[in-house]
């Protein structure tokens, strides 16, 4: 997945997702640093670990989403560790008390072969004992096929509207979802531009993951249903799994 292109509209999306930051804050700063995100994007968690003081370094594979969050960041006083790679080769000389992978990070490989190799990557950073923590969306998905408006609009400064549409499909046999984003905008001089961009992410189940994990020489995790805590249901959105490098 190239974020390049999509960074704009990401920032727009997520940028006020907050329900994970508190959780990851609390880890770092029991651990106490120094932190390695995997996936850090234009710098949502990694901006909110450095306001606390927490030495975090973000692996983002994408130019363009680094770009922006340093922007923003210095735009905030801030200075933030951003180093170009991807989760199965980036390689650093230092090691690490603590590993994140928030929101989703780990659902860009694709196959077990990337899975083992992003995960073996992660535990060869990482200090003996030292934790690895991250998230992952249960595939409870809308209506397939069906262009749908969930109720992303957002306007610009000069005035136009952009609508968020998205289509997504769903390849079950691979555990994938292919979402495609339709950004319609409405000039003020009543132009309409579209642009388009797809995101392709692959979904685990939890017994999956917890063997990957133990293949790459990780604990049996802890996983929870929340960012609170709390059993993994049904009900559950999201899946978090607290693990050590063996």
């Amino acid at each position: 997945m190239n974020y390049d292109d999509f960074a704009d509209l990401y920032d727009h999306q997520y940028d006020i997702y907050r329900d994970d930051l508190h959780f990851y804050a609390g880890v770092a700063e029991r651990t106490g640093g120094p932190v390695l995100e995997i996936g850090a994007g234009t710098g949502r968690v990694t901006a909110f670990l450095a306001r606390r003081g927490v030495a975090v370094t973000g692996i983002e594979p994408s130019a363009r989403m680094i770009e922006r969050g340093r922007a923003r960041a210095a735009a905030d006083g801030l200075s933030l560790n951003f180093v170009q790679g991807d989760a199965q080769t980036f390689r650093l000389e230092e090691r690490f008390g603590l590993a994140l992978a928030p929101f989703n990070a780990l659902m860009h490989l694709y196959t077990p072969g990337e899975q083992l190799a992003a995960l073996h990557n992660i535990h060869a950073h990482l200090a003996p004992g030292a934790a690895f923590v991250f998230d992952l969306y249960l595939p409870h998905f809308g209506k397939m096929n069906t262009v749908r408006h969930e109720g992303e609009t957002f306007y610009a400064a000069d005035g136009s509207r952009t609508d968020v549409f998205l289509v997504q499909r769903h390849d079950k046999p691979r555990q994938h979802i292919t979402t495609e984003y339709h950004a319609d905008t409405a000039h003020t001089d009543g132009r309409l531009t579209r642009r388009h961009y797809t995101l392709t992410q692959r979904y685990y189940t939890r017994f999956e993951m917890e063997w990957l994990l133990r293949h790459a020489g990780f604990e049996a995790p802890r996983v929870t249903g929340s960012f609170h805590g709390g059993p993994l249901d049904t009900h559950s959105e999201v899946m978090v799994f607290q693990t050590r490098a063996i």
